[in-house]
């Protein structure tokens, strides 16, 4: 029978940075390439991606990655790991369109990129692969089910269940997700953020009916916001303002661009009359709607830059009505409380929708339940989600009859082993270390620059700055002591004198014994410089000695 191995390297105790793997003898299968957005610690990280390590030295066994949709945190990651290795992508039309811009703007030439329909069989390095479409936020999403002789793989995605869901692109089939269930599945992997709330997420992920009283009590500008991947609810609100006959100025040109990709693929198109274009926008208008979108932080930071008359488009008055659709997410917590505080500054007032009134189009504890009944799969792995949301996942399937050996919490890098439809091992373990994220040059951050940074915030720093003979090495000049962020030094000359008599004391006990190196010594001084300003502080600043050798 097939040896098949399954394992993540992002998305389990953590909120995103999805990425799964699944084995098939020698063949590897990835799912997903997704980023997270940082910690408030994590100074100066734009955003954190999966350790490719293993991927890249296994490259040639693998055959494909699949994306389900064109969130950031299934598929952000992506051009980083096609940087490293080239891999054939399998996605839905519109994710591909995506990828293939982003692609392009990355530099990321040749890749590969296999447009597949949301109900499809392939063969793909020998393997049956199936796809089935699920509802979710974004059109064009799917769940994969990977064959093997031990039964089905499954993969559901991101999804809710939705019987009053009519476009064709966010449709779900349940007769497809039956049918795999009947012909055996081995093994289910659901995604777990919502398993805490009860019942199904539909019709608690519409806005229509929260915010037309809103709409509908305006009579100046309307700035509302939302994440700019979040379709569903943007189709929501253009077709609010189509209805109480508002203009629609989209603000962000990405925004724009999306827009112009499903008109194209005649999913959705926004009446030309409605638009106000960048040319034709003007500040002064009333009776708009102005459309913030984005993702994570920047989306808060634009919403502020308006309030604080920052904005190259629009200027805040107070006569504006303004409506947060867009909920708080992890990592996004400051900079959204900093936009509230600014417009409240300015006399604004903002409506918000409560993150448990209105919920993302995540599975609900019914959701997830409706998958297992229909896959009645053997194991049952709970991803997607920190710990507390896996283990309410899990014992969401103890309720439908699973025991506890047929639930697997895993972590991440740890290989759940099946063979002869039995689970044989959970030891084996992958070392990952996340890959941190540096700007917009994307720079990879290492941990010892992240300490760094957390050093320089909270401690300081001190330069200590000696000249040389080349010659002799003997002291001509200095030392010259600065420090920011660690002393007053008004307060603390002896401190500086001192710390200038220990950089001297190391330089001529190393030209003394005769084992004076330039490495050696500056690393001898920062080691004492340290300790002492550890004594006399009660700080670890980082420490920077110089020595300058002049040839005089």
């Amino acid at each position: 029978m097939d040896k098949v191995r399954i394992f993540a390297l992002g998305g389990l105790d953590e909120d995103g940075k999805n990425m799964y793997v699944v084995e098939v003898n020698e063949a590897i299968f990835i799912i997903e390439a997704g980023l997270k957005y940082p910690d408030t610690d994590q100074l100066g990280v734009e955003f954190i991606i999966p350790d490719f390590t293993y991927l890249i030295e296994n490259k040639d066994r693998i055959q494909g990655i699949f994306i389900t949709h064109a969130h950031d945190d299934v598929v952000a990651a992506l051009p980083y790991l096609l940087k490293q290795i080239n891999i054939p992508v399998y996605t839905g039309p519109l994710t591909a369109n995506i990828i293939h811009e982003t692609l392009k703007k990355e530099g990321v030439k040749n890749a590969k990129i296999h447009r597949m329909k949301r109900v499809s069989k392939q063969v793909i390095g020998g393997v049956k692969v199936r796809t089935f479409p699920m509802t979710h936020a974004f059109p064009d999403n799917f769940g994969l089910a990977i064959q093997t002789d031990q039964g089905y793989i499954v993969y559901t995605g991101e999804f809710i269940v939705d019987y009053d869901m009519l476009q064709e692109e966010f449709l779900c089939d349940l007769n497809e997700l039956s049918d795999i269930g009947k012909k055996g599945v081995l093994c289910l992997l659901c995604e777990s953020q919502y398993a805490d709330k009860s019942g199904h997420t539909a019709p608690k992920h519409r806005v229509t009916s929260l915010i037309e009283p809103i709409f509908e009590e305006s009579r100046g500008r309307i700035l509302i916001s939302s994440y700019s991947q979040s379709l569903f609810r943007i189709i929501e609100i253009i077709e609010l303002a189509k209805k109480f006959n508002r203009k629609i100025f989209f603000h962000d040109k990405d925004m724009r661009d999306m827009l112009k990709i499903l008109e194209e693929m005649k999913y959705y198109r926004v009446p030309k009359e409605m638009q106000v274009t960048e040319k034709n926008f003007d500040d002064e208008m009333e009776d708009i709607v102005i459309l913030l979108t984005g993702s994570g932080k920047n989306l808060f930071r634009t919403m502020s830059n308006i309030a604080n008359h920052e904005d190259k488009f629009v200027s805040f008055r107070t006569s504006d009505t303004i409506i947060v659709a867009s909920p708080i997410v992890s990592g996004t917590e400051n900079d959204a409380n900093v936009m509230e505080n600014e417009i409240y500054k300015e006399g604004g007032k903002i409506f918000t929708l409560d993150g448990k009134t209105v919920l993302s189009m995540h599975p609900s504890s019914e959701d997830l339940k409706m998958m297992l009944y229909l896959f009645r799969p053997k194991y049952y792995i709970p991803v997607k989600g920190e710990y507390r949301h896996l283990y309410v996942n899990a014992n969401l399937a103890t309720k439908m009859g699973y025991g506890p050996d047929k639930i697997l919490i895993l972590d991440n890098g740890q290989v759940a082993q099946f063979e002869n439809k039995v689970l044989t091992s959970v030891g084996e373990r992958l070392e990952l270390e996340d890959t941190l994220i540096d700007g917009k040059e994307n720079w990879d951050v290492t941990g010892v620059v992240l300490k760094d940074r957390e050093v320089l915030s909270t401690d300081g720093v001190m330069v200590v700055g000696v000249g040389v003979s080349f010659k002799t090495k003997e002291v001509i000049n200095g030392p010259d002591v600065q420090t920011r962020g660690l002393i007053y030094l008004k307060d603390a000359e002896y401190i500086i004198k001192e710390v200038g008599n220990i950089m001297e004391r190391c330089i001529e006990a190393a030209v003394k014994e005769k084992r004076y190196d330039n490495l050696q010594v500056r690393a001898e001084a920062r080691d004492k410089i340290s300790k002492y300003l550890m004594k006399e502080t009660g700080k670890r600043p980082m420490v920077l000695p110089v020595i300058l050798e002049i040839n005089i």
